[in-house]
C-alpha cells in the first residue's frame, strides 16, 4: 500500500480573475462544482435542457438559464447555447464538469475567444489526449509503458483482421475520440471482430461524433489504476497518489477506491513519475487522471488513457489526502501556484465510493427511467453523498442513469466497506429499479473485503447481479396491511389521516373476524399474486399466506411506520403508502420491498408479445439487423437501440419469420412498443 502525503497550502493562493462560474453541466457534478464555488465567494450560474427545468441543481445556482431541447446534442452538447447563456448571465468563467464538453478541444476554444475563462487544461492538451491513439504515442514518447495496439483506418474486414493478428487476442476494440466504456468491444477470437468493430464505431460515432476506433491487447488478469495529477502554469507537476477503479460493468466503474489494496508504495511512485512527465511533456495546466492497466502479479502499468478533467471518482482522493480538487481547479485556472507536497508518515483513513444507477443488474443492467417516488438517506458521520436527483426527479432516459456517488471513509478498508454498505441499505429509494443491492452485495463479499478486485470481478461473480433478498416477506407484508388498515381507520371526512377520527391516533385495532385481500410485490420481477387472510386482534395479526399462518406482534404503529415482531425477531419498519396505492417497506436490517394490494398492471415480460421484439425502455434505434421475410431463431439480434447513454439489443424471443418491421433506424420509441413482429 502506497504511502500518502502531506499537505501545505500554498501561503498566497491566486485571487481568481473570474467572479461568475457557468456549469456546462447537470445533476451531482454541477452541485459539487457549486458547493465549491460558492464556498469562494463565485457567483453560480446552472444551464439546464427541458426535463431538467426542475432538477435541484437549477435551484440550487443563483442565476439559471435554459437550453431548450432534450437530447445532450440539443442542449449540454450544444456549445453556442453554453455560449450564449454565459453572455445572458455575465459568466466570465466555465467549468465544464465531467462528460459533455469537458474534453472537447473546440469548446475550450471557443470559451477563449469569448473572452471567458475555461476551467480546465488547454485546447491543445486536451485535443492531444482526446484521441486515444495519438495519446498512446505521445505517453510512449514520454517514457510511459504501453500495451500493442493498431488503428483501423479502412473499412475492409481483412485489414482489420491483419491488425487483429499483430496485437494479439484477446483485445479491445476502442473508441479514439470517447470514454466512458462507449464505443469498447472485448473480442475473445477473430470471428467476433467484424461485429465487434461494426457496433464500437457506430456507438462512438452516436456518443461523440466520432468513428474511428483502434485495437488493444486486453490483459486478463488487470486493474484499473489511475494518477491524480495536477499542473500549473508555472511549470509545476505533482500527482495525488492511487485510485483503483477495478470494479467495472461494460467497461464502466462502479466502485472505486483510495488507495488500492494492491500496489506498493514503490509502483505507485514509479506510476506518479511516469504520470509527471507527462504532465510536463504536454505542458498541462489543471486537473487530470493518467490511468492504466495494472498487472498484480508482478506490479507492472501500462498507460491505457489520459482524462484531461475532473473525474467521476475524484471524491475518494479528497477524502483521503484532505484537498479540495475543485478549489484547486479555480487557483490553478487563476494562475495560482500548486500547494506544497511531501511524503508524510501519518496513517491515512481508507475512502470507497460507489456509483448508484437508476438500472436493472439483474437484467444485464437494462437502465430504469421514471419518477423517483422517494429519494432520502440519513446523515452519517464518514458518508458522504453526491447527489444528483430528490424525491420526485424524473430520471430522463436522455441521460446518464446515475442518481448519485456514495462515499464512505473508514480507518481501514474494511471499515470503510462495511459503513458504506450500511449506508446504502439504509436509504429509502422508492419507483425505481437501481443496483443498490448489488453495491451492497459488492461491499459485503468476501472476496471482495480480500482485495481481490480485479477487471473481471463482476464476470467472476455474476450472482452479485442478483443477490439474496434479504426481506422478512412475512415481517413486510404484516407491516403493509398494519399501516394501511391503520391510516385507513383513522382517516378524517377527506380520506386524509385525522387524529380525531373513530379510531385515536394512539391506536387501538378491536377484534373482528378477519379479511381476504391479494398482494402482489412490486420490487420482484414477476413476482405472483400472494392470497393473503389477515385477522387482528388488538396488538396481534393473524396473517395467513403462502400456505402458512403467522402471529405477528405489533406496536408503536403509526401513519408511516410500525414495530413487527415474527418468531420472537423484531424489526422496525417504515411504510409508505404511495398515492398509486403502492405500499413501500423499509426495515431496520437494510431490507426493502413495495407491495400493491391488487393488481393494476399487466405483468412485465419480456415475452409479452408472444416472442415479438418489443423495446424494453424507452430509447432510439440506431441499428436494424432483419428485413421482413427473415427466418429468426429465438435469441437472435433483432435491432439495436441507445438509450440513457448506452446500447441495448432487442432480440427474438421465439423461432419464426419476421413478418414486419414496425421502427426504423433514428425513431424514439416509447418502452413495450413492438418494434419487429414475427409471424
Amino acid at each position: 500500500m502506497s504511502t500518502p502525503p502531506s499537505a501545505t497550502p500554498p501561503a498566497s493562493p491566486a485571487i481568481p480573475a473570474f467572479s461568475t462560474v457557468l456549469v456546462a453541466n447537470r445533476g451531482e457534478i454541477a452541485r459539487r462544482v457549486f458547493r465549491t464555488a460558492k464556498a469562494m465567494g463565485l457567483r453560480t450560474v446552472a444551464v439546464y435542457s427541458d426535463p431538467d427545468a426542475g432538477a435541484p441543481h437549477v435551484r440550487e445556482a443563483d442565476v439559471a438559464v435554459a437550453l431548450g431541447g432534450s437530447t445532450s446534442a440539443e442542449s449540454y452538447l450544444d456549445v453556442a447555447k453554453i455560449l450564449r447563456a454565459a453572455r445572458k448571465s455575465g459568466a466570465d468563467a466555465v467549468h465544464p464538469g465531467y462528460g459533455f464538453l469537458s474534453e472537447n478541444a473546440a469548446f475550450a476554444e471557443a470559451c477563449a475567444a469569448a473572452g471567458i475563462t475555461f476551467i480546465g487544461p488547454s485546447p491543445d492538451a486536451i485535443r492531444k489526449m482526446g484521441i486515444k491513439h495519438e495519446a498512446k504515442a505521445i505517453a510512449k514518447a514520454a517514457g510511459v509503458p504501453t500495451l500493442p495496439d493498431a488503428l483501423l483506418s479502412t473499412d475492409d474486414p481483412d485489414d482489420w483482421r491483419k491488425a487483429a493478428e499483430g496485437v494479439g487476442y484477446p483485445l479491445l476494440v476502442k473508441a479514439s475520440a470517447g470514454g466512458g466504456g462507449k464505443g469498447m468491444r472485448l473480442v475473445a477470437a477473430v470471428e467476433g471482430l467484424e461485429d465487434a468493430v461494426a457496433g464500437a464505431r457506430r456507438e462512438a460515432a452516436a456518443a461523440f461524433g466520432d468513428g474511428t476506433v483502434f485495437l488493444e491487447r486486453y490483459l486478463t488478469v488487470a486493474r484499473h489504476i489511475e494518477i491524480q495529477v495536477f499542473g500549473d502554469a508555472h511549470g509545476r507537476a505533482d500527482y495525488y497518489f492511487e485510485r483503483e477503479c477495478s470494479v467495472q460493468r461494460r467497461h464502466q466503474k462502479v466502485v472505486e477506491e483510495a488507495p488500492s489494496p494492491a500496489t506498493t508504495a514503490g509502483t505507485v511512485h514509479a506510476m506518479g513519475e511516469v504520470a509527471c512527465n507527462l504532465v510536463r511533456e504536454l505542458g498541462y495546466v489543471g486537473a487530470g487522471t493518467v490511468e492504466f492497466l495494472f498487472d498484480d502479479t508482478d506490479q507492472s502499468f501500462y498507460f491505457l488513457e489520459m482524462n484531461t478533467r475532473l473525474q467521476v471518482e475524484h471524491p475518494v482522493t479528497e477524502e483521503v489526502w484532505g484537498l479540495d480538487l475543485v478549489r484547486m481547479q479555480f487557483d490553478v485556472a487563476a494562475g495560482g501556484h500548486l500547494p506544497e507536497f511531501s511524503w508524510g508518515a501519518d496513517t491515512k483513513p481508507h475512502a470507497i465510493e460507489v456509483r448508484l444507477y437508476a438500472e436493472d443488474p439483474a437484467r444485464k443492467y437494462i437502465p430504469s427511467p421514471g419518477t423517483l417516488a422517494l429519494y432520502e438517506h440519513a446523515d452519517v458521520p464518514g458518508i458522504r453523498y453526491e447527489d444528483g436527483v430528490e424525491t420526485g426527479s424524473v430520471v430522463s432516459h436522455y441521460y446518464d442513469p446515475m442518481l448519485a456517488k456514495v462515499i464512505a471513509t473508514g480507518a481501514t478498508r474494511t471499515e470503510a466497506a462495511r459503513k458504506l454498505a450500511a449506508a446504502l441499505a439504509g436509504m429509502r429509494i422508492h419507483g425505481l429499479k437501481t443496483n443498490r443491492d448489488q453495491l451492497v452485495a459488492i461491499l459485503r463479499d468476501r472476496d471482495f473485503l480480500a482485495g481481490a478486485t480485479r477487471t473481471d470481478f463482476l464476470d467472476l461473480h455474476p450472482e452479485l447481479a442478483a443477490p439474496a433478498d434479504r426481506v422478512d416477506v412475512t415481517a413486510h407484508l404484516a407491516a403493509a396491511i398494519a399501516v394501511s388498515v391503520h391510516r385507513r381507520r383513522t382517516a378524517g371526512p377527506s380520506g386524509k389521516p385525522s387524529a380525531t377520527a373513530f379510531a385515536p391516533a394512539g391506536w387501538r385495532l378491536l377484534p373482528y373476524d378477519g379479511a381476504n385481500a391479494a398482494w402482489t410485490r412490486q420490487d420482484v420481477r414477476r413476482a405472483p399474486e400472494t392470497p393473503v387472510t389477515y385477522r387482528f386482534d388488538g396488538s396481534t395479526l393473524h396473517l395467513i399466506h403462502g400456505g402458512a399462518e403467522y402471529e405477528v406482534s405489533l406496536s408503536e404503529i403509526g401513519q408511516t411506520s410500525v414495530r413487527v415482531t415474527v418468531d420472537g425477531v423484531g424489526l422496525r419498519c417504515r411504510v409508505r403508502v404511495g398515492d398509486d396505492t403502492v405500499v413501500w417497506v423499509d426495515d431496520s436490517d437494510g431490507g426493502h420491498s413495495a407491495w400493491k394490494p391488487t393488481p393494476r398492471f399487466p405483468e412485465d415480460d419480456d415475452t409479452m408479445s408472444g416472442g415479438d421484439g418489443a423495446a424494453e425502455v424507452p430509447g432510439t434505434v440506431v441499428a436494424v439487423a432483419v428485413t421482413a421475410g427473415d427466418r429468426v431463431k429465438a435469441g437472435q439480434v433483432l435491432l439495436t437501440m441507445e438509450a440513457m447513454k448506452m446500447e441495448h439489443q432487442v432480440k427474438a424471443g421465439r423461432d419464426g419469420v419476421v413478418a414486419s418491421v414496425d421502427c426504423a433506424v433514428g425513431q424514439f420509441v416509447d418502452a413495450h412498443q413492438i418494434l419487429v413482429s414475427l409471424a
